[in-house]
C-alpha cells in the first residue's frame, strides 16, 4: 500500500516560499503606481482639497465632493491599467485593478460601519461618503459585475483553491443582491398600488441576516439554521460588511497565488 508524504520536503518548502515571495512581489509591482505616482498623487490633493471647499461651503453635498476626488483619479487609474496590460498582460492588469477597486469599495463598507458602530448614527444616516450608490440597483449590478470578472479571470487561468472559493463567495454574494433587488420592487410595486408613491424601499432584509428570508422562511424555522449567530441575527450593515471583507481576503492571497505560478 502506498503512503502520501503529509510534510513537504525541504524543497518543497523552499519552492512554495520562493513562489509566494515572487507572487507578493509582482501583485506589489502591478498594485505600484510606479511614474505614475505623481499624477495620482496631484488628482487626490486637488480633488480632496475641491470636495472640502466645496462641501464646506455649501456647493454640493458630501456624496458630491466624494465622486469629484474618483473622477479626478479614474483618468490616471485608466492610463496606469493600459500601461500594466502591457506590461504584465491583461490578466495581471485586471487582478490589479479588481483589487483597487474592491479596496476602494471596502472603504465605503468600513465608512458605514464606523458611522453606524462607534459614531451611533441611524441606519438611515450611516451610508457611507457616497450616500445615493447606497441604492438596491447599485449594489444588485456591482455585485454582478464583481462575479463576472472573478469568472473571467478564472477562465483566463487564474485557478486556485482560493480562487474557486472566491467566485462562490462572489456568485452567493451576487445571489444575496439579487434577492434583495426583487424585494424592493416588490415592496416598490406593493406601494405603487396603495398610491403610495414617493417613499423608498431601499434597505429591506436579505437571505441572511436579521429579519432574512433564512430567519424568517418556514423551511427554516425549527431548524439550526436559525440559531446561527450572525447569519441570522446581524444587522444588514454588517452582513455586507463581512461578506466584502471575505472578498477581499480571498482576492488578494488568491492573486499572490496566481502570480507566484506565473513566475
Amino acid at each position: 500500500m502506498t503512503t502520501i508524504p503529509m510534510k513537504l520536503t525541504a524543497a518543497q518548502e523552499g519552492g512554495l516560499r520562493r513562489g509566494l515571495m515572487h507572487g507578493f512581489s509582482a501583485l506589489w509591482a502591478v498594485l505600484h503606481p510606479r511614474q505614475y505616482a505623481r499624477p495620482v498623487l496631484g488628482a487626490l490633493i486637488a480633488g480632496v482639497l475641491a470636495a472640502a471647499l466645496g462641501v464646506r461651503m455649501g456647493w454640493f453635498p458630501l456624496w458630491a465632493g466624494t465622486l469629484l476626488v474618483l473622477a479626478g483619479l479614474l483618468p490616471v487609474g485608466v492610463v496606469k491599467w493600459r500601461d500594466d496590460a502591457r506590461r504584465f498582460g491583461p490578466v495581471a492588469m485586471l487582478l490589479g485593478a479588481l483589487i483597487a477597486v474592491q479596496g476602494l469599495h471596502s472603504i465605503e463598507h468600513v465608512i458605514q460601519w464606523v458611522q453606524y458602530h462607534v459614531l451611533f448614527w441611524t441606519m438611515r444616516q450611516s451610508s457611507g461618503l457616497i450616500s445615493p450608490a447606497n441604492a438596491e440597483v447599485v449594489h444588485f449590478v456591482w455585485n454582478w459585475s464583481v462575479f463576472i470578472t472573478v469568472a473571467v479571470l478564472v477562465r483566463k487561468g487564474v485557478r486556485n483553491p482560493l480562487a474557486w472559493l472566491l467566485l462562490a463567495v462572489t456568485a452567493l454574494h451576487a445571489v444575496e443582491h439579487s434577492y434583495t433587488f426583487v424585494r424592493h420592487l416588490q415592496v416598490l410595486a406593493e406601494l405603487r398600488e396603495l398610491g403610495v408613491t414617493r417613499v423608498t424601499a431601499q434597505g429591506l432584509p436579505g437571505i441572511l441576516g436579521r429579519d432574512g428570508w433564512l430567519a424568517r422562511s418556514e423551511l427554516t424555522q425549527g431548524t439550526f439554521l436559525c440559531s446561527l449567530p450572525v447569519l441570522t441575527t446581524a444587522i444588514r450593515l454588517d452582513i455586507h460588511f463581512y461578506w466584502n471583507t471575505l472578498e477581499v481576503m480571498l482576492l488578494v492571497p488568491a492573486a499572490v497565488l496566481f502570480l507566484g505560478r506565473k513566475r
